[in-house]
Parts: C-alpha cells; structure tokens; sequence
C-alpha cells in the first residue's frame, strides 16, 4: 500500500505542543514520516499544518507563507518568557493608557521592521538552542531579524489589547507583545494566541473530529495536496520528453522565467514529479518526487 502524502491542517488544542500533535498523529495513522509545518507554542491555538510522507519534503516551503493571527496582549506587566507560560513580574500602572494610546503605538508595528527573537525560543546559537541557555539563567544578545508585519487593533479592554496581525514567516508574535509594551512604557507580554491561518490553509479541522477520523481510519479524507499547499509556486506541465529528461535530473527548458523562480513540476498525466528552480533558463530539479 502506497504510503499517504499531502497536508493536513489541525486546530491545535491548548496545552499540547506541536511535537504532541506529531506524535500523536504518527501512533494513530502508522505513517512513519509525519512532521509539521511551523511550530506553535503550548498555550496557542489554531492552525498547525501536517505533512505526511514525502510530502515532508516541502514543508519548508509551506513554512515560508505568511501566517495571520488573533493576539490577546497583556499590558502593565512582564514575563522572562514574554507569554503567559512565565511568572509575572515587573507590573505598572496602566490607568493612564487610552485605546487611542495603544492604537498609535501599535501603529508602528506595520510593514518591514527588525524584531529581537525572545529568548525563550528554539534558535540556536553556537549548536544550543536559546531557550535551553535561558533556564540557566543566561541572557545573551540575540540579532534582529528583519520581518513584516500588519496589525490592527481590534479592542482594548484594560488590561488586555486583543490585536489581528499578518505577518512573514520568522515573526514572533511574544516579541510584538513585548515591543508593544516596551513603546507604551508599562511593558507588556503574549496572553493568548491564535493562528488563523498558515499560508493558504485557514480551514483547519478540530482536534476531536480528527481523533475520530484517526479511529475510524477515515483520516485521510482531510489530506490536501501540493496545490492546495503550495498555490504561490507556478505550476509547469511538462511533456514525455521533458518529463523523461527531468527524471535523470537534468533540467528542462523554462520560458519567460526569472532566475530563482519556483516551480512545481508535473507529468503529463498529471503526476506531481519535482520541485524546480529556474536557473539560466532551465527548470533544475531542487527535489524530486515518485508518483504517489
């Protein structure tokens, strides 16, 4: 029996880490290659896409999307982890802050801006990831990285600023709360998350239904495939010829491409067959795939 392939997007229950689902979802379907594409933390919720089989291999392209959010920040107060997870701790009064306060302040979090990753998180400097440097008590200095982002601020109900956001892959979400407050001057921490959407998956399918699915082995009825995943790379058909060349991963002709262009490459039976990059006007194969 052909292994499963394709994408499954899970509304993530709070509690459970990304690495739950994973597993969870490896012991009930027996698909040994099932991964994940772009974490979420334990106390977020929402839209956490599953890949299974070779569909494994294009998680880093789903990953790159660009997510949407639902954000519940707490003003007047931090935590070492910047969420909810951490002990509270330097707490201020807030009486003064209007929400047109808060709007002009979050204002400034639109379009591209550099953001310190919190430490708390799973980069790694020097092969150790930060968060393992972290809980010795260490604070190291992090890089800013260069993200994109549109918020809008949907309510303030002091203490809590609830915010929607869009936003590129790499963003974190704790470190916007933290800024927030930071600018407002009370500080300011990630209460509650929730993912709305991960690239073109907004319709994800609740953890209960699943389980059931899982149990009644009607599972993979929820899978998606590459097109649906993947709808920002351009989709080429190649013909026998091509397609037979491509196969001893030689490259194939690309028309009207730009350099660096991706591709998602098909058989004329419509067989999915590689993942390309056009490079001095050839389509050369990054990955390739059997017919599944």
């Amino acid at each position: 029996m052909p292994e499963a392939f394709g994408f499954l997007p899970v509304d993530k229950p709070q509690g459970m880490t990304s690495h739950d689902v994973v597993a969870a979802a490896r012991r009930a379907t027996r698909v040994k290659r099932v991964g994940h594409c772009g974490t979420l933390d334990p106390l977020a919720t929402g839209v956490l896409v599953l890949c299974f089989g070779a569909a494994t291999r294009l998680s880093e392209y789903v990953m790159a999307t660009d997510k949407r959010y639902l954000a519940q920040v707490r003003l007047g107060a931090t935590t070492e982890t910047d969420d909810a997870e951490g002990q509270l701790r330097d707490e201020r009064p807030i009486a003064h802050l209007s929400e047109a306060d808060v709007a002009a302040a979050l204002a400034r979090f639109n379009g591209e801006i550099e953001q310190i990753p919190p430490m708390y998180s799973a980069i790694k400097r020097g092969g150790e990831k930060l968060y393992d440097i972290a809980r010795r008590g260490e604070v190291i200095e992090r890089a800013p990285r260069r993200v994109w982002l549109k918020t809008r601020l949907l309510r303030y109900d002091a203490p809590y600023a609830e915010i929607a956001i869009e936003c590129s892959h790499g963003t974190y979400v704790r470190s916007l709360a933290r800024d927030l407050g930071e600018a407002l001057g009370v500080g300011g921490f990630l209460a509650g998350l929730r993912r709305l959407a991960s690239g073109s998956f907004d319709q994800p399918v609740a953890w209960d239904a699943l389980g059931a699915a899982f149990a009644d082995g009607t599972w993979q009825r929820y899978l998606q495939d590459e097109r649906t995943a993947l709808p920002h790379l351009r989709e080429v058909q190649l013909d026998a010829a091509q397609a037979a060349v491509l196969r001893h991963g030689r490259g194939v002709p690309a028309a009207q491409a730009p350099d660096g262009t991706l591709a998602r490459l098909y058989a004329e039976t419509g067989s999915f067959l590689a993942i390309a990059a056009c490079q001095d006007g050839l389509w050369r194969p990054i990955k390739m795939f059997q017919q599944h």
